[in-house]
């Protein structure tokens, strides 16, 4: 695997209250799936730069609860709990249950061994939305390139 290939925020969110980021990875979009799908990979790449988790709770199916904690580099924990309201090869959607709540909805478009991954988060209050909006922002664009260095990794 390479570089990234393309990362941008995409300004032309379909919703009001929607934060949409792009990248294209140079890995096949089953090999993102099994970044996500497997705890021991999505642990090491889940969350902005310096931030370790402990996961409590993953259950990988609809309807299932992931439960973990996110360790900030400043030493401060901050607890986390979803819902899987979608799961397939292409898609994965969850529900984020505590605050800020807001729906996760992380798509992988096949792109001949490649995968444009669209990752869209629609924030339940405008007010949230746009009090978060510029910390989220820079957090996704690390968290992708965490994923990316994940991937690297699990072809090695």
């Amino acid at each position: 695997m390479t570089e990234n290939l393309s990362a941008n925020t995409d300004n032309s969110a379909t919703e009001p209250n929607e934060l949409v980021t792009t990248r294209v990875l140079n890995a096949a979009p089953a090999d993102v799936y099994v970044a996500w799908s497997k705890p021991e990979n999505l642990a090491q790449w889940w969350g902005p730069d310096g931030f370790t988790n402990t996961f409590h709770k993953f259950e990988f199916r609809p309807g299932g609860i992931w439960e973990f904690v996110m360790h900030g580099p400043n030493g401060v924990d901050y607890p986390n709990i979803n819902e899987f309201i979608e799961i397939g090869p292409k898609q994965i959607v969850l529900w984020h249950l505590g605050a800020p709540h807001f729906q996760l909805t992380v798509s992988f478009e096949d792109l001949g061994g490649k995968t444009r991954l669209t990752w869209s988060q629609l924030f339940e209050e405008a007010a949230v939305f746009k009090a978060i909006k510029n910390v989220a922002e820079p957090a996704n664009e690390q968290n992708l390139d965490r994923l990316e260095a994940c991937l690297k990794n699990m072809s090695v």
